[in-house]
């Protein structure tokens, strides 16, 4: 028996505002602990792996692990690229603006359509071939923009180009990995177990524990970190209740903008021109890629629903 829509409708809300809510918050403040204390960046992502233990436990409860080896590859790929993206955006947070860093992360689904169109020869709609043309316009301003005043000079762009890269690919295979019926729990728990493998990679790049940190370090990292962690729990959740063509733009478009609005009032930074027009290019062509994409997913399930409404005249 299939469940009634109509008891379900509006639960993703919740979840959905928490995740933006969350993942905006933590963008805005998780360079605080380094900038205030010069916490090692390598300190926070080993401490955010841990936080990521939180979550995975609420996760798996009730759900059963997926213990084929095509959930195990996959979830292997979507974790390592995943944790490897955050292990190089901490750094990244050090010497950059959050307000730039996170609008030009947002714009991954970029390489998620790309990687569909070259590998899996799939045509491009209009509405992501738009998005994927504002993108690329943005990363172009942001590279002006960090040369006329919006941040100090240093690699911060290229490295949050990697990021975009790294997520670009863990979207992709998170697709693979649904396709093939892997459920939620299982790929979050592999996102849980990579970052921790990459813990001593962390570590090895630190050099040294960082003993004379005050107390305030490790605590102010753990409650930021563990609102990342959380947030990555309610997009499961929030696309467990709701439709995809919703849920997916607003964890693209939403947060970051929530991110860029804490990050200027708090450090009382305003971007440049092209700064600002690289922000609105970037936000906008991340909906429109996630949308275009997702509504075409959608519509063949559209179209089914309906054409088995009209084999069942009487289904109500």
């Amino acid at each position: 028996m299939m469940p009634d829509r109509t008891t379900t409708r509006g639960r993703w809300i919740p979840y959905a505002g928490l995740l933006v809510l969350f993942w905006g918050v933590w963008g805005a403040f998780s360079s605080t602990p380094t900038s205030l204390y010069d916490y090692p960046n390598e300190m926070v992502y080993i401490l955010w792996a841990f936080t990521m233990l939180i979550p995975a436990y609420f996760a798996m409860r009730g759900q059963k692990l997926d213990r084929r080896p095509i959930a195990a590859v996959y979830g292997l790929v979507v974790g390592l690229t995943g944790a490897g993206g955050q292990l190089v955006l901490f750094k990244a947070l050090t010497i950059g603006p959050a307000y730039l860093i996170f609008p030009l992360i947002s714009i991954s689904p970029a390489i998620t359509v790309l990687m569909a169109v070259v590998i899996l020869r799939e045509r491009i709609r209009m509405l992501a071939t738009i998005g994927v043309v504002a993108a690329l316009a943005s990363i172009v301003l942001f590279s002006i923009s960090s040369g006329s005043g919006d941040a100090a000079a240093g690699p911060w762009l290229v490295l949050a180009l990697i990021v975009m890269v790294a997520w670009g690919v863990q979207a992709y295979y998170m697709k693979k990995a649904a396709n093939v019926g892997v459920n939620d729990a299982t790929t979050f728990a592999w996102m849980t177990i990579s970052g921790l493998l990459l813990v001593p990679v962390a570590w090895l790049m630190m050099g040294e524990f960082p003993s004379d940190a005050p107390w305030q370090a490790p605590a102010l990292t753990l409650g930021i970190q563990l609102l990342n962690a959380v947030g990555a729990l309610f997009l499961v959740m929030a696309l467990s209740r709701g439709k995809a063509t919703i849920v997916a733009p607003v964890t693209n478009a939403l947060a970051p903008v929530l991110t860029i609005v804490l990050s200027l009032i708090v450090y009382q930074t305003m971007p440049s021109v092209y700064g600002f027009i690289g922000i609105v290019l970037a936000i906008g062509g991340s909906t429109l890629m996630v949308y275009a994409d997702e509504s075409a997913v959608a519509a063949p399930t559209a179209q089914g629903t309906s054409g088995n409404a009209a084999s069942h005249p009487d289904r109500s």
